[in-house]
Order: C-alpha cells, then structure tokens, then sequence
C-alpha cells in the first residue's frame, strides 16, 4: 500500500524533527492552536499490542469437526478502521446458511462488530473472551479511521487486496452512521507530512475527502511537505462501551473464559464459530506469521479548540473527548502492553519541539 499513514513511523520512533528549522516563517501562514504538551501535563500513557501479519489479516472459514470456524484475526494497526467491514466479510462466510446461536471468541473491536452484524442477521450471540472490552488493545487505540501498518505491500495477493477494499468501503459508509457523540465519532482535518508532494494513484484517496497538497504558506508546521484531508476518528473507550452496550440490549451475552487450544473451543455448545482473537490467534491457531506490535500513547488533558489531527515524522497528536492522544511506536515483537517511561518521554520530547516550533499560531 503506497503512502501508508504514519509510514515513516518505525521502531520506537525515535526519531528527530530534522529539517524543522529550514522551513521559514510567512507572514501569510494559516494558524493553528497551538497544543500544549510538556510532561506535567501527562494524565495518563498506555500501550497496547496491535497484530500484524506482513501477508495481511485473516478472513477463512474453515471445519472444525462438524462445526464451521470462520477466523477474523491479524490487523495491525488497522484494526478499529476495518472492523465493521472485516466483520462483514467474515459473517457473509459464516452465516448463509447457518441455523442456531453464534459463537464469537474475543471481544475486541472485531468481537464486537462481528457479533453486532450477527445479531443484525437475526442470531442469537454469545461472546466467550478472556478480557472484557475496555481491557482490550482495541479500546487504547489511537483511532483514526484510515488504514495503518497491517500488511506489507510485496507479501499480499490480488485477491486479499480485494478484500481489504471491500472491508474499506464497508467500514467508511458503516461509520457515517455513527457520527456524534454517542459513539464518539466525528470528522477532523487532518495534516499529515509526506516524504513526496503528490498523492496521486492511490485508491485510498476516495477516504481522504479534500484532499489537498499545501505549500508551506498555507500551514504552520515546520516541515517542508504536508499534505491536508479530513477523515473520521473515533473516541475508542465510549465506542467499545456503547457496541458492548448495543450487543447487551440486544440479547447478547458475554462469558468470561479463555481458550488454550481450538479443540477446547469445539466443545462450545454452538456450531458456528467466529475466532475474533486478536494477537491471542498466535498460539490458539499456531500462527506464526502473526506479529504483536507494540504502540505507545502519552494522553493530555483536552483542549477543545484544537480541532485538527497531525501524523508525521514527530509521531501523531489525535484530539478527543477524552484527551489529547500524543504517538506513537511501531515496534515489532514487543509482548510486553506496558508503556515504557523512556519511550513516553521521548514521545512527549517530540510532540513538544514540533507544537512548539509551529511558524504561526491561533
């Protein structure tokens, strides 16, 4: 996928605002408010374990003795964006055809959509999960609705990139309908740093409504290409409660229990199973290709006026309801949820010269 946001992102993202100071001032520049990050005013950091195939998530049906498994795992940082269309590829597998209650292991975001359009069809539900919603990596997730770091270009095939265009196209028109408060999504400006000055042939630009390629007089940040649309973002604490809110009201049930093996999960009483395990997927189907990498997030308390989100070299500032979400890390192979002070600091360090160094503000 060409021009992956927050690509330039890599390891613990340490990395430096270089070039910042080349980019003059103009007298012309269209201000921004200005963010105001230092470590005092860091509420809270957390992390969380994103699962990354190089070859892209998982959709497959497959037998289980006399029961159907319908696997829906394995989408990096991606995960809340393609949610609801994921979702959908993977109930349009498992229930023509099916009779009966639905089981669905896990209860992050693809738990929950899965189950939601389930019980849309018509089927009774039951979420069997180790941890419930609020505990899940999907619930401190940044929560932009546009796809990141969860496949590698040269490793997918013709047909996933298919699916993953159905999945986008799904999730874009599914979250339009739940814009607001309730749900905790609404549409920003975004100003993204691009390492080229043209977004041209990309498929994904049908998702960045006015999208447009800015010279340094028409932002304040000290970066020499910055491109500008506006995409959806989701306030992931109140999205997961009121998804688990709607799958409760509707019948739903929720049983705490966690799965060793896919012969335990056969013996579950329902013939039609959705394995919505997340980076769990890596030892409860042997999937070795699955990758935990870990994302780090220092929040700030909110402020409202800031109605923008900023994705470049310095990280990424999302504003909510809830705080200011300051990015972030892509690192590969860390098993360990725990954010790192160290990281955090540099996150904050980061965020701090950039919002600082801005060539106008409001």
């Amino acid at each position: 996928m060409r021009l992956a946001r927050r690509r330039f992102i890599a390891g613990s993202g340490a990395v430096a605002l270089s070039g910042c100071a080349t980019v003059p001032a103009a007298p012309d520049c269209s201000p921004l408010p200005r963010v105001q990050v230092d470590p005092a005013r860091v509420v809270r950091s957390v992390a969380g374990l994103r699962p990354y195939r190089a070859s892209g998530f998982v959709v497959r049906r497959e037998a289980l003795g006399n029961k159907a498994l319908v696997h829906n795992y394995g989408h990096g940082g991606a995960g809340i964006t393609l949610s609801w269309g994921s979702s959908r590829l993977a109930t349009d597998l498992g229930l023509p055809g099916h009779r009966g209650p639905v089981a669905v292991i896990g209860s992050g975001v693809m738990g929950l959509t899965t189950a939601r359009l389930a019980q849309e069809a018509g089927f009774p539900v039951t979420i069997y999960t180790a941890a419930l919603p609020a505990a899940t990596t999907s619930a401190v997730a940044g929560g932009q609705v546009s796809p990141f770091g969860h496949f590698r270009e040269e490793a997918v095939t013709p047909e996933w990139m298919a699916q993953f265009r159905s999945a986008m196209a799904y999730s874009w028109q599914r979250f339009q309908t739940l814009l607001g408060p309730r749900y905790g999504v609404r549409w920003l400006p975004t100003y993204e740093q691009s390492r080229i000055a043209s977004y041209a042939d990309d498929w994904l630009n049908a998702y960045r409504p006015n999208l447009k390629v800015l010279t340094p007089a028409e932002h304040p940040f000290p970066v020499e290409h910055m491109v500008r649309f506006d995409t959806m973002y989701v306030e992931t604490p109140r999205f997961m409660a009121e998804l688990t809110a709607d799958f409760l009201r509707a019948g739903g049930r929720i049983a705490i229990r966690r799965f060793a093996t896919l012969a335990e999960i056969a013996e579950l009483p329902e013939k039609l199973l959705f394995n919505c395990t997340g980076f769990g997927a890596a030892a409860l189907v042997g999937d070795s290709e699955l990758t935990a990498v870990r994302g780090q997030l220092a929040v700030l308390p909110p402020q409202h006026e800031v109605r923008y989100a900023f994705t470049g070299v310095a990280g990424y500032m999302f504003p909510r309801a809830d705080g200011i979400l300051l990015g972030g890390t892509f690192e590969r192979g860390e098993t360990d949820p725990t954010p790192q002070p160290a990281d955090i600091a540099r996150i904050v360090t980061r965020h701090s010269e950039l919002f600082g160094s801005l060539r106008c503000a409001a």
